[in-house]
C-alpha cells in the first residue's frame, strides 16, 4: 500500500531522511518509532504532501508521487501532530466544512458526519462549538474528519501526545477499529507501549536512517527476551538473556539485588542506538 525507496530530505546541509525504504502491506497498522527529532514527522509531511523529498520515490496505493498527488489525496485521511480545528466551528460544521471541501454529494456528507460522530462518541456533542472541547474529544473529531471521504490510508502523526493514559488508550481502541475494517495505518510515536499494542511491524529510525524494522514481538527477540537490571557504582546496568533461566542464573552470581523483566521496544531502541526513545 505504501512504498518508499531511497527517500533522502534534505535542509540546506542537514539530513533529516537519509535513503529511508520501506513497504507497507495493505490493511497494515505500521508504526515509525524514534526519539524527536529522528524523521518521522518529516516522512509524513511528505507522504502527505506537505513537503516534497530531496530523492527517491514514493507510491501509495499504486500511485507515485508528484505525479499522482491528486488522486493520492483523494485516498488518504490525515491526523496531524497539533490541533488544527476551528474552535468558533461547532464540531458538526467542522466536519461540514472537510467534507465540502472534498466535494463529496450533500446527502452522503450528511450521513457519514452523523454515523462518524457516533463511531467516535461525539453524537451528543455534534452541536457544541470545539473551542469547549478536551483534548481527548478534540483527537478524536480530528480522527472522524480525517475518516469522512472515506480513504485507504490513514497518516496519524502522535495521535495520543499530550492525553492522559486513559484518554489515549480509548483512542488506541478506536485506532483498532479502523485497521480491523481494513484502513492501513501509519502511526508515528515516540511512545513504546502505543507501538507495542497497536502495530503488528515498527521501523526504529534515529537521525532519519532506519536502523530495525520488524513485528514488536520480534525484535525483542533480537535482544533477549529477558532483562536483568541492576545498579552500579550509582548507574543502572542490564544484560539482555534469551531465557528467564538464564537471567536468574546470572542474578544469581550478582553480589546486589537486581531485577528482572521482559524486553521491550525501549530496550531495543537503546540497545540498537545507545540513546532513549524519549526526550
Amino acid at each position: 500500500m505504501i512504498e518508499l525507496k531511497e527517500l533522502v530530505k534534505r535542509f540546506g546541509d542537514r539530513t533529516v531522511i537519509d535513503r529511508l525504504t520501506i513497504t507497507i502491506q495493505r490493511g497494515e497498522t505500521f508504526g515509525l518509532l524514534g526519539p524527536n527529532g529522528a524523521g518521522k514527522t518529516t516522512t509524513i509531511r511528505i507522504l502527505t504532501m506537505l513537503t516534497k523529498a530531496t530523492a527517491g520515490s514514493v507510491r501509495i496505493a499504486g500511485f507515485t508521487l508528484p505525479e499522482d498527488e491528486q488522486k493520492i489525496k483523494s485516498l488518504i485521511g490525515v491526523v496531524p501532530q497539533f490541533f488544527n480545528l476551528d474552535n468558533e466551528l461547532t464540531a458538526e460544521e467542522n466536519l461540514e466544512l472537510h467534507g465540502r471541501l472534498h466535494h463529496m454529494d450533500k446527502a452522503e456528507r450528511r450521513q457519514r458526519i452523523t454515523s462518524l460522530l457516533e463511531y467516535v462518541e461525539l453524537d451528543d456533542r455534534a452541536k457544541d462549538p470545539v473551542g469547549k472541547f478536551s483534548g481527548g474529544m478534540k483527537r478524536r473529531l480530528m480522527i472522524a474528519r480525517a475518516l469522512l471521504h472515506r480513504p485507504q490510508v490513514l497518516f496519524l502523526d502522535e495521535p495520543t501526545v499530550g492525553l492522559d493514559p486513559q484518554v489515549r488508550r480509548r483512542l488506541w481502541d478506536l485506532i483498532r477499529r479502523m485497521n480491523e475494517e481494513g484502513i492501513t495505518v501509519l502511526l508515528t510515536t515516540h511512545y513504546i507501549e502505543e507501538a507495542e499494542h497497536l502495530c503488528s511491524r515498527v521501523a526504529i529510525v534515529d537521525k532519519g536512517k532506519l536502523i530495525a524494522l520488524d513485528s514488536p514481538k520480534e525484535l525483542c527477540h533480537r535482544v533477549g527476551q529477558f532483562v536483568v537490571e541492576w545498579t552500579e557504582a550509582d548507574a543502572l546496568r542490564t544484560q539482555f538473556f534469551a531465557s528467564r533461566e538464564a537471567a536468574a542464573q546470572f542474578v544469581g552470581n550478582l553480589s546486589c539485588v537486581a531485577a528482572i523483566r521482559h524486553s521491550n521496544l525501549e530496550d531495543v531502541f537503546v540497545e540498537l542506538t545507545g540513546r532513549k526513545v524519549t526526550g
